[in-house]
């Protein structure tokens, strides 16, 4: 965690000034299991762009000790932990992916410090080169209403028979646990009618980071 404190307390307020006109902050989003991951990875290796994940500040958010697992500890119950007092995370995604009401209360939790998290990263990397493009990865980008952190959008996507498959298969997930995960987020072709761009990862990897390829090129 490169030493960051995990305490909402320690979180000083960070101004939110326009962008400076010319750099490109690129927020990329999309349905759950849809191929976020496989492009922040190509980014990183292949384009050695700054990529800065939303998911990795939330699990940092509720690392043991930190002042927001104990708050969710204390609204859900022990049970949500593991004895070590790591969190539960399949035992928290069975109440919160069921219950709208508790998932957005959990989402207000962890959310803030997610949002100052990529917003420190990202004006650092601009900081260090404003002529490079910075990557925030952020599954909720709408819906977290973080939009305001980047320049431009870009959505990636496959159509939902073949996004169910791969969540029940990467989570190991029967259709009605993949589809409430699914049908927790907005709709995909809502996210794509806000889009910048819009990726189809529809077919093979190759034919995905082709397409990246030439959107970093224009």
């Amino acid at each position: 965690m490169n030493g960051f404190s995990n305490d909402v307390s320690g979180m000083a307020a960070v101004s939110n000034l326009p962008l400076p006109i010319g750099v490109r902050v690129i927020g990329v989003t999309g349905g759950i299991a849809m191929g976020k991951s496989t492009l922040s990875n190509y980014l990183e290796k292949a384009h050695q762009l700054p990529v800065f994940d939303a998911d990795r500040y939330a699990r940092e958010a509720v690392a043991p000790g930190s002042e927001i697992l104990q708050a969710i500890a204390t609204h859900f119950g022990a049970a949500i932990l593991q004895p070590d007092g790591s969190l539960d995370r399949k035992a928290l995604g069975q109440i919160v992916f069921n219950h709208a009401q508790e998932r957005h209360w959990l989402e207000e939790q962890i959310h803030p410090f997610v949002r100052y998290r990529l917003q420190t990263e990202r004006d650092r990397a601009l900081q260090d080169d404003p002529q490079r493009p910075v990557f925030l990865m952020v599954p909720l980008l709408f819906e977290a209403e973080m939009t305001d952190l980047v320049t431009e959008i870009w959505v990636v996507y496959c159509p939902e028979e073949q996004q169910i498959q791969r969540l029940m298969q990467r989570e190991s997930l029967s259709w009605d646990q993949a589809q409430a995960r699914m049908t927790s987020q907005m709709e995909i072709q809502k996210k794509c009618d806000r889009a910048h761009l819009v990726l189809d990862n529809s077919l093979t990897i190759e034919f995905l980071l082709s397409q990246v390829d030439r959107a970093l090129a224009s």
